[in-house]
């Protein structure tokens, strides 16, 4: 069992740059990993799409963008952006490092450098995995809504989470 301090020190976030993309490319392709984030682009084996969308993102000033990296390798990201108005959270990794508490250090340290808050995270209701690596962040459910899986192929329910300071309330949503 790996221990806490041990685990901290093979994660470093770092910001994303153009040379992460190939890697984010390739994880972004496992269909187990997409049936469970539910809210994906419509095709992800589109290289070129996500090339594209991946450059707007790089370059844009009011997106952070991190790159999740373990033992020296690419394994995923973290974003901090604006989603329906509202400042928000969401993150990707690679299957082969889910289990580990890697993606929960990960969102730990990217929402300790995000002083903005109320900030929110949505996750398919049945993605138990996330809900809970948000809830160790902070997290809790603050609505609940439902919005076409381009992965599934259907209406599939989400959670809307929350993480604020001791001393507010969020924002209804």
């Amino acid at each position: 069992m790996t221990t806490s301090g041990t685990l901290t020190s093979k994660i470093l976030l770092r910001e994303t740059t153009e040379d992460d993309l190939p890697s984010l490319f390739e994880h972004q392709l496992d269909p187990v990993a997409n049936q469970m984030a539910a809210f994906t682009v419509e095709d992800p084996a589109d290289r070129d799409a996500f090339m594209a969308h991946w450059s707007k993102i790089l370059v844009n000033d009011t997106i952070t963008k991190k790159t999740i990296l373990y033992e020296g390798q690419v394994v995923g990201y973290v974003a901090g952006f604006e989603q329906f108005g509202l400042p928000s959270v969401g993150y990707w990794l690679s299957r082969e490092y889910w289990g580990k508490g890697i993606t929960t250090k990960a969102l730990s340290l990217f929402v300790a450098d995000l002083k903005t808050r109320p900030l929110y995270a949505r996750a398919a209701k049945d993605n138990i995995a996330s809900l809970r690596v948000l809830e160790k962040c902070g997290f809790s459910i603050v609505n609940e809504e439902k919005g076409f899986s381009n992965a599934r192929g259907e209406d599939v329910e989400e959670f809307v989470l929350s993480l604020t300071t001791s001393d507010e309330k969020p924002a209804s949503v």
